[in-house]
């Protein structure tokens, strides 16, 4: 299969078009980051993927899309792996980010970088309704995101997730397939990337950083596509991509309700403490790619 260079690059343009002038235009009439309008912005930019990979894939290139993007809900242990996997990652991520340098283990969770995170984005009023709300919860509320993080992961959050992972993992990984497995996850984790920018630019993942977050932003995804494509690969199905991309997202958050210190480029798993942990996680995927798994897929 050779690269269909016009395909492709029609469907990173239109993808990237649509997208970031639907940020352009929230800006131009004044919209805010945090708001119930930016929650709606960033819902509706996660499904842009998908609807032009479908366009681009049905309508103008005639072909099918269903079995060719690997929309297949055919259960097995993979789709476990895509569920419980991000959970590891956040604890993992806990661990490495307890050990930098000014970074501690917290109980009380008004005092996480939580609730630092929420200061540069929240209005006071709004920070103290939070406050008040956490104190009068009767346990811990990182028990209650991890449990709404599971749910979430497998219903709405997957759903968003597979607004863009039939974009990434479905078409545009099928098409880089020839490439083999680390030369298109390397690719498709940088225009991933960069296709966050003007997102993280209004102070997503990064508020304290949004400039340099646009290239941790890039780093992030380079090193969360190989996981994601390897599950897509192992599952036979994108939907187990949108589970795992959908779960991470939900559960991501839990590093920061129990830490303190440092700020959004070294805590949690989108900061340096998720990246050390990421590149673990890749190792023992290739370890068992290449030792354990019946049928390799990570080909250079």
């Amino acid at each position: 299969m050779l690269l269909n260079y016009k395909k492709i690059i029609l469907f990173i343009a239109l993808v990237f078009l649509v997208n970031w002038l639907m940020v352009i235009l929230f800006i131009a009439n004044g919209g805010k980051w945090m708001t119930p309008a930016s929650f709606v912005l960033a819902a509706g930019y996660m499904l842009v993927p998908m609807v032009i990979a479908i366009i681009v894939q049905r309508f103008i290139y005639k072909e099918p899309i269903k079995d060719a993007l690997g929309i297949s809900f055919k259960i097995n242990r993979w789709f476990i792996v895509a569920w419980l996997l991000p959970v590891v990652i956040a604890i993992a991520v806990i661990g490495v980010s307890i050990i930098s340098p000014q970074v501690e283990f917290v109980k009380n969770p008004e005092a996480s970088m939580i609730f630092e995170h929420f200061k540069s984005i929240l209005p006071a009023e709004q920070l103290q309704q939070m406050e008040q709300q956490t104190a009068s919860m009767p346990f811990h509320p990182f028990w209650l995101v991890l449990i709404q993080g599971l749910i979430a992961g497998i219903s709405i959050n997957a759903v968003a997730g597979f607004g863009e992972e039939l974009g990434w993992r479905g078409f545009l990984q099928k098409e880089l397939s020839c490439m083999g497995f680390w030369k298109s996850s390397i690719l498709i984790g940088i225009i991933w990337g960069l296709w966050h920018a003007p997102l993280i630019l209004q102070g997503h993942n990064y508020p304290q950083h949004p400039v340099i977050g646009v290239f941790m932003m890039v780093i992030l995804c380079v090193l969360l596509a190989p996981i994601f494509s390897y599950i897509r690969l192992k599952a036979n199905s994108v939907i187990a991509a949108a589970i795992v991309h959908g779960t991470l997202n939900a559960t991501g958050s839990l590093p920061l309700i129990v830490t303190k210190g440092g700020n959004d480029l070294i805590v949690g798993v989108t900061g340096l403490s998720g990246f050390v942990v990421l590149i673990g996680v890749n190792f023992s995927l290739l370890f068992y790619d290449r030792l354990v798994a019946k049928e390799q897929v990570m080909s250079w």
